[in-house]
């Protein structure tokens, strides 16, 4: 395949506006179409952080690069002063218990930063109790084996993230057509994809077609001729708690993002508010709808008495963070979806049915930190015209095989929150 003219790439997030960029600073047309608003689906609802403490190596070697990325986004992007400051560095903090499984993964936990450090990560570290409880007194390290912390991980300001990136995509000369669904494909006499066809019955000609739709990815892939992609949609909610007892607004603005040994995690969203979020098992919603993004079951709206999920989340913050017992309460509960693949790695590369098909989604709760390594593969495989089990990433040869679509998933993701 010859290097792409014109590329079209199919949701406005955080994906579609890095990828966008970065095609077009490599010369290449492009037009992204959105089914409503830019930044309107997952990566408006999402929590935002931004690690680079992974399991995989590859995973560790991308986020890596999007640290370093987006500590320089209001370069790249040519932002006002004070516009593009897109990333909060107040580091991620994993507690480990001396309880239960506890030793078992504090032990892994150990081994894991080794690997990291190997990796590119040289200022991922260990905590003792001892040194945990120095270095932050809000943790009560009585109950914990140790910790492991790095100072550069932290979070994201998503909606910086989309509207700078697509204003600069617009400067540079690429469209950005919204409230433009695309509903199915136009194909060749060979059966190949050579337009994709709007609800307004506007068809988009292209030479490849990137889907970064993420918990919309299978759909669009059936309907552009593509593979089933095994990726299921899980609803995930946020809860903002306000801030009370004795810890001041400067105080809980610089507290790291904190996973406790339960998985519970949060993070300051600002002087008065802490989000906090916890997994729990969910059914695949692959049919959902775009309301049902910002619907609150009862069982996990905080209104819904003392039993809701919210102030379960609560209470188990409060069993590693004790300050947080003593916080005012929870004042909002958002929600939205996931985009879980078995390996909770992402699916990335040229659709095996589908030549001129790009999937860029799967990110199982990851894709709005790994924007700048997904738009860098992205870019590398679409100038390559094939999937690349090699990508450069810092001028570093990184083996990406273990996110390539069609994989066997083999090797799963051993840090989810």
């Amino acid at each position: 395949m010859n290097r792409p003219e014109h590329v079209v790439i199919i949701g406005a997030g955080i994906t579609g506006a890095l990828t966008a960029h970065a095609l077009l600073e490599a010369g290449v047309a492009v037009t992204v179409l959105e089914a409503r608003e830019k930044g309107s689906g997952s990566s408006s609802r999402s929590a935002a952080c931004i690690r680079q403490q992974f399991s995989t190596p590859a995973t560790v070697r991308a986020m890596v690069h999007s640290v370093r990325y987006f500590e320089t986004f209001a370069e790249r992007m040519g932002s006002a002063p004070g516009d593009g400051q897109a990333l909060v560095q107040n580091g991620y903090l994993f507690l480990h218990s001396k309880s239960g499984e506890g030793p078992e993964r504090w032990a892994k936990a150990q081994a894991t930063v080794a690997m990291q450090q190997t990796n590119g990560l040289s200022d991922v570290e260990t905590l003792s109790p001892g040194a945990l409880a120095e270095r932050f007194p809000h943790v009560d390290s009585s109950a914990l084996s140790g910790a492991t912390f790095c100072p550069t991980d932290g979070f994201l300001h998503p909606d910086v993230v989309y509207m700078e990136g697509f204003r600069r995509v617009e400067e540079l000369g690429g469209v950005l057509r919204q409230n433009c669904p695309v509903m199915d494909g136009v194909f060749d006499a060979s059966g190949r994809l050579s337009a994709v066809r709007t609800a307004a019955g506007e068809e988009f000609a292209a030479d490849i077609f990137i889907n970064a739709t993420n918990a919309w990815a299978p759909r669009l892939s059936k309907r552009l001729g593509g593979v089933e992609l095994p990726i299921n949609p899980l609803k995930r909610y946020l809860y903002f708690v306000h801030r009370g007892g004795n810890v001041t607004g400067d105080e809980l603005n610089n507290w790291p993002m904190t996973i406790t040994p339960s998985r519970a995690y949060c993070r300051p969203e600002n002087a008065d508010q802490l989000l906090a979020g916890w997994a729990h098992a969910a059914e695949p919603e692959p049919e959902f709808a775009w309301t049902d993004q910002d619907l609150i079951e009862p069982p996990f709206f905080h209104k819904s008495g003392l039993d809701n999920y919210g102030f379960q989340l609560w209470m188990q913050l409060a069993e590693a963070l004790p300050a947080v017992g003593e916080f005012s309460g929870i004042e909002a509960t958002t929600a939205g979806y996931y985009a879980v693949t078995p390996d909770h790695n992402p699916i990335l590369g040229f659709d095996p049915k589908q030549p001129a098909l790009m999937h860029a989604a799967g990110f199982s709760g990851h894709g709005a930190m790994m924007g700048p390594f997904t738009a860098s593969v992205t870019t590398q495989m679409a100038l390559a015209g094939e999937t690349l089990p090699l990508v450069d990433i810092d001028g570093s040869t990184v083996d990406i095989s273990d996110l390539l679509v069609g994989r066997a998933f083999a090797k799963g993701e051993g840090m989810v929150i």
